[in-house]
């Protein structure tokens, strides 16, 4: 989830009933969707001596503090373990993982029953994920066609807050709801909803 450390395990398994070193050389970055790399937050080596049969576990932690500043809107990150067994003629083995980091931030909750012609209030929550405050917050609310800017108060580290919204329907059917906050420390974390408008 954005904000919070991330965890990885490596499993290496010597199939052979030799021993075995493994060189393991570990980098990370943060890229956008085309794959291309913005910035390394990562890079670490270590070596493994697997016995006969045998399988050893390589846990590698990200902290936020790695990535926080260097993550795109596309909150992607690409981790590569580049693995060579010692002594041999050269065996490598590339293994790689794009981890896009989940946003839990927007929460929109809706009346059960929203009628054409009819006030009705929503409830949007938001929330600062990160651990270290944020200022400068504003909510973008689209809906029917029409956007409205709000500008919220700062954060605490992992602060959620909420506001009630009310608008009045003037048609039948479904209606898109679409919020989009920022800060000054990220920016564009989207939430949206379809609301069944029922007739009068």
């Amino acid at each position: 989830v954005f904000g919070k450390d991330i965890t990885l395990i490596l499993i290496l398994n010597n199939l052979s009933f030799d021993h075995k070193t493994v060189k393991v050389d570990i980098s990370a970055s943060t890229i956008l969707y085309t794959r291309r790399a913005v910035a390394e937050i990562l890079q670490a080596t270590t070596s493994v001596d697997l016995g006969s049969k045998q399988g050893k576990h390589i846990r590698l932690k990200i902290p936020y503090t790695y990535y926080g500043k260097y993550l795109t809107t596309d909150k992607r990150i690409q981790v590569t373990a580049l693995c060579e067994v010692l002594n041999t003629h050269g065996i490598k083995l590339l293994v790689e993982k794009t981890i896009i980091l989940e946003d839990t931030n927007i929460i929109i909750k809706i009346p059960r029953r929203v009628v054409v012609n009819k006030a009705v209030t929503l409830e949007i929550s938001y929330a600062n994920p990160l651990p270290e405050p944020v200022n400068s917050c504003v909510l973008l609310v689209t809906l029917m066609n029409q956007q409205v800017k709000i500008h919220l108060a700062g954060l605490a580290p992992r602060e959620r807050s909420r506001i009630y919204f009310e608008f009045t329907p003037r048609r039948t059917g479904p209606l898109q709801l679409q919020v989009d906050f920022s800060c000054d420390k990220f920016s564009h974390v989207k939430g949206f909803v379809t609301i069944a408008v029922a007739p009068a």
